[in-house]
């Protein structure tokens, strides 16, 4: 897997000194474009063996952390800047993690143009190595910037940098989790298959757009494709994301709307980690509103070995990574500011068919690494020769818009209790309408795949105002417990359904 923080270092706008020059384009790189262009150049493309771009200098590749970071682009110098738009592009330079540039395009009146590289577009430190530039240099990716604040101060709002990988913040949030174009063989014993971005087209926006448009041109040794983006930025940045797929091979284990993110710990699974924060987490759990309407929230873990979810559906009616705890005092860290990191909610465009909401637990013992991926799995997978269409939005958030109105689960703690005769679940829901009544006037529907569990204690939480769920749970002999919980009143839904898989 990428690190974050191997993207999160490549992402600070460093302000460099005002200069005249500004991106040029490459001679006779003039060529029509439009999105059914493109999906041809696809289709094309999977019809011949893969074969990837060419790598820059070697030089560039040996780069380490810290020179990498030498040299950063000047935002005075981006994409526009000298142009009444409404949006600005920064560009990334390549080499260490990056070691194959990308293909930037702009189109304006269904003609595109190919930027050239040049390298004084950016700054470095007077100790950054004298590298050969040759043909094969080019960006590694780009930084979209827009009005989000004011109208005078054009900031960051979207990269797209290495394999299909990108991300997106809405106003006042930091970056967090990740998204990809496609996920291929994740958590597979033959080993996961990162299919990249090779070419970007950027529709030159016209005075008074808020949406700016990107197309991207997948490319990988299984399978091609065509991407087009409307990103429109603000307190919520959504994305509508229209994509065609031309598999090579037959692809039986493939991920739909991949997000990617980090877990570590918190409350629920804090032994282990002697951190004097009580939690480190860019996503602490994975909401389901499935095909038959229900909402599921099933809190992340950090697992002592690899473990695998399926939310068998059809037709899901969205999915995505969230983060409910948004108080500093959740964290305590006054630098990664994990309380301002976004969730993201998928919405498909269409019916989806059947197959399955997949999470992906890694074990990991830093966060400076990915360890949870979920995505949509179609059942059957993908047909080789064949065209597949799909489409769906992305909400990047601090909270979805609310698909249910029910009681979100706020926190989850589970432990031995006084004397550890037993392991207790403790749920906490929000303060809502749905629950504003006595807590005997709400069913505990509490069930597990294996062992036993109790009826369950609800009582109001004098610290939420919200209710508190608390049961015990016996695995007896077995190792891991599926487990389920959710309050109603006369059978309807007044929450969330929590899911957890406990295990010893």
């Amino acid at each position: 897997m990428m690190t974050r923080r191997h993207i999160l270092a490549m992402l600070a706008a460093l302000a460099g000194t005002p200069a005249l020059g500004l991106p040029m384009f490459r001679e006779g790189s003039a060529h029509p474009f439009d999105r059914a262009w493109l999906e041809a150049e696809a289709q094309r493309l999977s019809q011949a063996p893969y074969a990837p771009l060419p790598e820059v200098p070697q030089g560039w590749q040996d780069l380490t952390y810290d020179e990498y970071r030498w040299m950063w682009f000047n935002p005075q110098r981006g994409l526009w800047m000298d142009e009444d738009r409404p949006f600005k592009v920064d560009f990334f330079h390549p080499g260490l993690y990056f070691p194959r540039p990308v293909e930037v395009n702009v189109v304006e009146d269904g003609e595109a143009q190919t930027l050239a590289f040049d390298v004084s577009l950016f700054e470095t430190t007077d100790q950054f190595p004298d590298l050969p530039i040759d043909e094969t240099m080019g960006y590694s990716g780009l930084r979209l910037r827009g009005p989000l604040e004011r109208p005078d101060i054009f900031t960051e709002f979207a990269v797209f940098q290495g394999a299909s990988y990108f991300r997106g913040i809405g106003t006042g949030m930091n970056y967090g989790l990740s998204a990809r174009g496609l996920a291929i063989n994740t958590a597979g014993p033959e080993g996961e298959e990162f299919p990249e971005f090779t070419r970007f087209w950027l529709e030159a926006p016209r005075p008074g757009d808020t949406t700016q448009v990107l197309h991207a041109l997948l490319d990988g040794e299984s399978c091609t494709g065509a991407y087009t983006f409307r990103i429109t930025p603000g307190d919520v940045t959504l994305m509508e994301v229209e994509v065609a797929l031309y598999p090579r091979v037959d692809l039986p284990h493939v991920g739909l709307a991949p997000l990617t993110s980090m877990f570590l710990y918190d409350q629920t699974n804090r032994a282990g980690h002697n951190d004097f924060r009580p939690a480190v987490h860019d996503s602490d759990g994975l909401m389901i509103l499935n095909g038959g309407g229900e909402l599921l929230l099933r809190p992340l873990k950090n697992p002592p070995e690899l473990e695998v979810s399926s939310f068998v559906d059809r037709d899901p009616q969205g999915f995505g990574l969230v983060q409910r705890a948004r108080d500093i005092a959740d964290f305590e860290d006054f630098e990664a500011h994990y309380q301002d990191r976004p969730a993201v909610w998928i919405t498909p465009g269409e019916g989806w068919g059947e197959g399955s909401v997949q999470l992906v637990e890694i074990p990991s013992e830093l966060e400076i690494y990915d360890n949870i991926v979920a995505f949509w799995r179609p059942r059957g997978g993908l047909t080789a020769h064949v065209e597949h269409r799909f489409s769906y939005t992305m909400e990047w958030c601090l909270e979805p818009t609310r698909p249910k109105n029910v009681a979100r689960v706020l926190n989850t703690a589970i432990g031995g209790n006084w004397n550890r005769s037993n392991t207790l679940v403790a749920i906490d829901f929000e303060p809502h309408q749905s629950l504003a009544g006595n807590p005997e006037d709400y069913a505990r529907l509490i069930r597990t795949n294996r062992g036993e569990v109790s009826e369950g204690v609800l009582e109001r939480n004098p610290g939420t105002g919200g209710l508190r769920l608390t049961f015990a749970l016996d695995p007896g002999e077995h190792p891991s417990m599926e487990l389920r919980a959710q309050l109603l009143q006369e059978g309807e839904a007044m929450s969330e359904v929590w899911l957890y898989r406990w295990s010893a």
